[in-house]
C-alpha cells in the first residue's frame, strides 16, 4: 500500500525543466530585474563612457598614436565596467539571501552558473555597445572597423563573464567583494585582455580580420578554459 502511495506521488510530481531551460530561468530573472532597475547596464555604461573620454582628451596626439590609445582605452574600460557589473550583479544574490534561494531550489548549480555567466555576458556586450562607437568617433577612426570589433568583441568577452562569475560568486558574501574581486581575476584575465588589445591594436593598424586568427583562437581558448571551470567548480565554491 505504502509503495503504490509512493508511486503515485512520484507519477504526480512534475518533471524538473531540462538544464538550457534552468539556464534561461536564472538569464531571465537577472535580465527582468536589470529592465526594473537599470543599476548595472547604466553605471558601468557610464562608467566606461568616461573612461574612453578621459583617455582621448589626455593620450590622443593625433592620427600617429590614436590606434594605439584606442585599442587600450576600448579593453581597459571594459575590465574595470566588468568588475563594476559583477559587483553590482552578485549584490543582488547577496540581498536578503538571494543566493541562498537559488541554492535550495532544484536548479542544478552548473545552470545557476551559465545562467549568470549569460546575463554578465549580455551586460558586458551592452557597455560595449557604448564603448565602441564611442571610441571610433573620438578616436577619428573608420566606422567600417565596427564590425571587425564585433567580432573580436564576441569572442573575447565571454571568458571574461564566465572568469567573473565564476570568482565573483566567492566574494559574494565578503564586505570588500569589488576589490577582492579585482585582486582575483584582473591577473586571471591578463592573457585574454592583452591579446584582445593585441588583436584590436593590429586591426586599428590596417590588418584584415582574417589574418588575425592567432588572437582570436587564444582568446577562444581561454574561453573554454573558464567556461568548463566554471561549469564544473561553481558548486564547490558556491557551497564554501
Amino acid at each position: 500500500m505504502v509503495d503504490a502511495v509512493m508511486t503515485e506521488t512520484r507519477a504526480l510530481r512534475p518533471a524538473p525543466p531540462g538544464w538550457v531551460r534552468q539556464v534561461l530561468v536564472v538569464f531571465r530573472k537577472d535580465l527582468a530585474i536589470e529592465a526594473a532597475t537599470g543599476e548595472v547596464t547604466v553605471t558601468s555604461g557610464f562608467f566606461a563612457f568616461l573612461v574612453v573620454v578621459l583617455a582621448s582628451l589626455s593620450f590622443f596626439g593625433g592620427p600617429m598614436n590614436a590606434r594605439s590609445v584606442a585599442a587600450g582605452t576600448v579593453w581597459l574600460s571594459v575590465a574595470f565596467a566588468a568588475v563594476l557589473s559583477l559587483g553590482k550583479a552578485w549584490q543582488r544574490e547577496r540581498d536578503e539571501a538571494a543566493l541562498d534561494g537559488l541554492l535550495v531550489s532544484p536548479l542544478s548549480r552548473s545552470a545557476i552558473f551559465a545562467g549568470k555567466a549569460l546575463s554578465v555576458w549580455t551586460f558586458l556586450l551592452a557597455v560595449l555597445a557604448v564603448v565602441l562607437p564611442l571610441s571610433l568617433l573620438f578616436f577619428s577612426l573608420e566606422a567600417a572597423m565596427m564590425g571587425p570589433l564585433l567580432v573580436i568583441a564576441a569572442v573575447a568577452t565571454p571568458g571574461v563573464a564566465a572568469s567573473g562569475t565564476l570568482f565573483g560568486s566567492m566574494t559574494v558574501r565578503t564586505g570588500a567583494r569589488e576589490l577582492l574581486l579585482a585582486v582575483v581575476l584582473f591577473p586571471l584575465l591578463a592573457p585574454t585582455l592583452l591579446a584582445a588589445v593585441a588583436a584590436t591594436r593590429e586591426l586599428f593598424g590596417g590588418t584584415p580580420l582574417g589574418e588575425l586568427g592567432d588572437y582570436l583562437k587564444l582568446m577562444a581558448v581561454f574561453d573554454l578554459v573558464f567556461v568548463a571551470g566554471g561549469l564544473s567548480m561553481f558548486g564547490t565554491l558556491v557551497e564554501r
